[in-house]
């Protein structure tokens, strides 16, 4: 009788260090990994069709470095128990992550295993930067493989040469992405989802992205050419989920109103809770024009839709000419926002600050006019940040312009490159002051009756822009980053930086968490009175200020908005006037 064996592969996707070199780790973390959940339903189906052959069983072992701690050492004696061989993968890796999953690595290659490192930072570096640059070099050198592009109906290939211990130093796919129809479930285990706040898990109905923002990394990794599951995919990725207990989904696509097949997800979904009573429960991201599509927002009411990002990005149309992101309309902001209000969805919108028209003035005053014209419930912001992969970074790179050279600060809270006209300190400083700003007591307040006057939980978007304000001001950590109560190991501190002693360590994280925990019982305590006081007002339900009143033609000369949107589109039009007639005058001179 052949002697069955198990190979195990282990799928880690890492996190990154705070600003003292600790790994940032929650009990319970707030996203989960779309990655993780991607690979985990394509290595099920290797092991359902036995790739390694009839007697090797696939041992599989997913973890997230947000909420769980990754032991080397008994990842490593778990390999040699099974006696199969094994892989290390660093699945998912962004810039900023990239200096955890190196240290890892290092100390993976260290036990003998063999480990493989994928994700953005990895193909974006690949596809847009000439050669190999010296940090992906660097894990070479250690004999780590590099994985760059998808993998799907690609797995097969590096499961196979680990388990023969010939794996290549690169597998990279990046002119061959797959097509996504048909494709394995993307799942994990409940218990692993039970680690991420609120049970939610993640999948993508679609990648790639056909709009050409010069900070975004999407077009540049997964293409412009978007790709996409079917109705009969989504329904798949819903009933599985829902089979365990699970039940809340983030859609994690870039742009879900520019999926093709938007409508027929839709229509399935409402099938699934209308016609079969699933109660499931949806985030999405879309752009800015989405309430231009029929239908479109009425129908992700109906499919379970509950929260929604929007990548607003900023009002400035300087910046956003800049930036290459035209598709963004500034006087349509409103209609839309007051659209997905009009269902009862809560919004969350993304801005990006040190674009090179920014002041700290003008940024404030841009902050001032969404507050008061736009019903935007939760905004968070971000730097503007050259990420590797990216058409900003490329030019950067090819014009020598100084970049910050720790990747772990890459993670849009940190400050990465030089500003036009704001030292670093001024752009941190008015990085802090949006926060402090947007998140204002009066704000909130403001933000807490437009929920109460739209059908919109107000607990439940009280939570949230606690959640917002306090990850910034107490955890020094973006919101995307954060989750419920702070874990850190004293060893496991980024290389290069002292082992505290135990003592001080440890007064120093329980009086953090003690000093934390009790700004933030005093906030809970203030707000909450707040929020008993607007649901007792009987008048609540019918609060309305400027930015619930819909837009007519004749107030539009009167809105901030609509005024900055006319004055830099009159600035932008006569710089280009300007601009040919310099050219006309130099080309009749003989100069041009």
């Amino acid at each position: 009788m052949v002697q069955r064996s198990r190979f195990t592969f282990v799928m880690i996707k890492p996190s990154h260090y705070d600003d003292d070199g600790y790994v940032i780790q929650w009990a319970k973390s707030a996203i989960p990994s779309n990655t993780l959940a991607a690979l985990y339903g394509i290595a099920e189906d290797c092991a359902r069709r036995q790739v390694l052959g009839p007697n090797v069983d696939l041992d599989l072992v997913p973890i997230d470095e947000t909420n769980t701690r990754v032991r080397p050492e008994r990842i490593a004696a778990r390999i040699r128990r099974n006696r199969g061989g094994g892989l290390i993968g660093l699945v998912g890796v962004q810039s900023n992550q990239y200096p955890r999953a190196l240290d890892l690595a290092r100390r993976f290659r260290a036990l003998g295993c063999q480990v493989c490192i994928g994700g953005f930072h990895v193909s974006g570096t690949l596809s847009m930067l000439p050669g190999i640059q010296p940090e992906l070099q660097e894990a070479l050198d250690m004999g780590v493989s590099l994985f760059a592009g998808e993998a799907e109906g690609r797995l097969d290939d590096v499961l196979q040469d680990a388990q023969s211990t010939a794996l290549k130093p690169i597998y990279n796919y990046m002119n061959d992405l797959p097509g996504m129809e048909g494709t394995p479930v993307p799942i994990l285990p409940r218990e692993r989802i039970g680690r991420t706040a609120g049970r939610h898990t993640s999948f993508d109905s679609g990648r790639g992205c056909p709009f050409q923002c010069s900070f975004c990394t999407i077009i540049n990794v997964q293409g412009r050419k978007s790709r996409f599951r079917s109705a009969d995919d989504i329904e798949r990725i819903v009933r599985a989920n829902v089979a365990q207990g699970v039940n809340r989904f983030f859609i994690t696509d870039d742009n879900f109103a520019r999926n093709r097949n938007w409508e027929p997800i839709f229509d399935r979904l409402i099938e699934l809770r209308e016609g079969e009573g699933f109660d499931v429960k949806y985030i999405i991201q879309v752009d800015t024009l989405c309430h231009k599509i029929p239908n479109f927002i009425e129908k992700a009411g109906r499919a379970g839709v509950k929260r929604v990002f929007i990548g607003l990005e900023n009002i400035n149309p300087e910046n956003l000419a800049a930036a290459s992101k035209r598709q963004n309309r500034i006087t349509e902001y409103r209609k839309m926002l007051q659209a997905w209000r009009s269902i009862g969805v809560l919004t969350y919108a993304g801005y990006i600050l040190g674009f090179p028209a920014d002041t700290p003035e003008k940024i404030r005053r841009d902050i001032e006019i969404i507050q008061r014209e736009l019903p935007i419930d939760l905004l968070e912001f971000f730097y503007l940040t050259p990420l590797p992969g990216s058409a900003d970074h490329k030019a950067l790179f090819e014009n020598g312009v100084a970049m910050d050279a720790d990747l772990n600060r890459y993670d849009l809270n940190h400050s990465t490159t030089g500003h036009a006209t704001m030292s670093r300190a001024e752009l941190e400083q008015a990085y802090r002051d949006a926060w402090e700003t947007y998140y204002s007591p009066g704000h909130v307040e403001t933000i807490l009756r437009r929920a109460r006057a739209s059908g919109i939980s107000v607990g439940n978007t009280l939570f949230l822009c606690l959640w917002f304000y306090c990850c910034v001001t107490l955890e020094n950590i973006h919101p995307l980053e954060g989750g419920w109560w702070r874990k850190k190991v004293r060893t496991d501190r980024r290389p290069g930086l002292p082992i505290e002693n135990p003592v001080a360590f440890h007064l120093r994280y329980w009086g953090g968490q003690i000093s934390k925990h009790w700004t933030m019982l005093e906030m809970v305590l203030r707000y909450g009175r707040l929020r008993r006081q607007i649901k007792a007002d009987p008048q609540s339900r019918s609060y309305s200020d400027l930015s619930l009143e819909p837009v007519r033609d004749e107030e539009m000369d009167s809105l901030d908005m609509y005024t900055l949107s006319q004055s830099a589109q009159n600035a932008v039009s006569k710089a280009r006037r300007d601009a040919a007639a310099s050219a006309a005058a130099r080309a009749r001179a003989g100069t041009g």
